[in-house]
């Protein structure tokens, strides 16, 4: 897959620099973004949060995973200027990719948590009243930093600094004769790292949308508020994870054929590590946007943003209830108590 087309099994080297170029500037953007905003983010959970719910303790865990990925972005863009280059030794390369896919697997677990979360306490309500309470979401979130760390350690061993010319690649997969080994653990990633916490998203905010639609006392202003939400949670997946997974397999898989001899087609190569890249820089994004979604877990994060000028910003905003001032009869499942923003809708 050269340049002019030709094919063989060299080709499976050949790096598409060209598109790479330009990723600078987009890593550069997405570290002040990601950056401010889940800084900012911590800090009024920490400072201004004085009761944290289940819903505060997971995006409070996912914010820290988004910031510290994002203190590694200046490297990533500094590597991206051309010409293509890793400056920083092995060990920063290594640690690079581990903070990469810690951050992804992390993102998606919280984001999987808080569906979760949501689901049950307006589907179910009556059976987590109660005993749904912050130290299990305290231990879970632990559990779940566990079993990303896990997840992501084979990267330790799979990055790899490869000569180029007179530059040197940090390879965010593995060097060829790595590649028969990192293909199925990448495969296992996608199904057990997004495809399953996908499935369980879809399934969570498909059962809150129909509970919630099917409620007549529920306003349709409020329902389409609860619609809005439920589509950027599914849109996350949709523009960024399943996309980056779908592509980074294909794009595998298109490399393994090369080493077997059967070279694909070099327009249908570049295509897809061109959309590859694209997706890598989607997924990056998340940690840009995710600050907006913790806005609708956060009571004084609402406030900050909703208060009117001249109002104390400090003080949380109210806290709507599901169903009003006075529940109907038919709404028991809905503890009166329990106010629609403590699940984030």
């Amino acid at each position: 897959m050269s340049a002019t087309g030709a094919e063989g099994p060299g080709a499976c080297n050949v790096s598409f620099s060209k598109f790479q170029e330009h990723m600078w500037p987009a890593v550069t953007v997405e570290f002040f973004l990601a950056f401010a905003g889940n800084a900012f983010a911590i800090y009024r959970f920490v400072a201004r949060e004085r009761t944290w719910h289940t819903g505060i303790v997971y995006s409070f865990n996912l914010a820290v995973s988004d910031l510290l990925y994002a203190l590694s972005l200046p490297f990533l863009a500094a590597y991206y200027y051309p010409p293509k280059h890793w400056r920083y030794g092995l060990a920063l390369c290594k640690l690079e990719r581990f903070l990469f896919s810690c951050n992804l697997y992390g993102s998606i677990f919280f984001l999987t948590c808080i569906s979760l979360n949501r689901y049950l306490g307006i589907v179910h309500p009556l059976l987590v009243h109660g005993r749904l309470e912050p130290r299990h979401a305290k231990l879970l979130s632990g559990a779940g930093w566990l079993l990303v760390a896990g997840l992501s350690t084979p990267t330790l061993h799979f990055s790899e600094l490869q000569p180029r010319g007179n530059c040197t690649e940090c390879l965010g997969s593995a060097t060829d004769e790595q590649l028969p080994h990192y293909l199925p653990y990448s495969l296992f990633l996608a199904a057990f790292g997004c495809g399953l916490p996908f499935l369980l998203t879809l399934f969570s905010y498909a059962a809150i949308l129909r509970t919630v639609c099917r409620n007549p006392h529920i306003t349709w202003l409020e329902k389409r508020k609860v619609g809005r939400l439920v589509s950027v949670g599914v849109a996350l997946y949709a523009v960024s994870y399943l996309p980056y997974h779908t592509l980074r397999n294909l794009n595998l898989h298109l490399r393994q054929q090369c080493l077997l001899g059967k070279a694909p087609h070099y327009q249908h190569a570049l295509f897809v590590h061109s959309a590859y890249q694209l997706s890598k820089i989607l997924v990056t994004l998340n940690i840009c946007a995710h600050p907006l979604l913790y806005g609708a877990l956060a009571d004084s994060m609402r406030g900050w943003c909703r208060a009117p000028r001249g109002q104390d910003r400090a003080a949380p905003a109210a806290c709507p209830k599901l169903w009003g001032a006075a529940p109907p009869s038919s709404a028991r499942r809905q503890p009166p108590s329990e106010p629609l923003s403590e699940w984030g809708l």
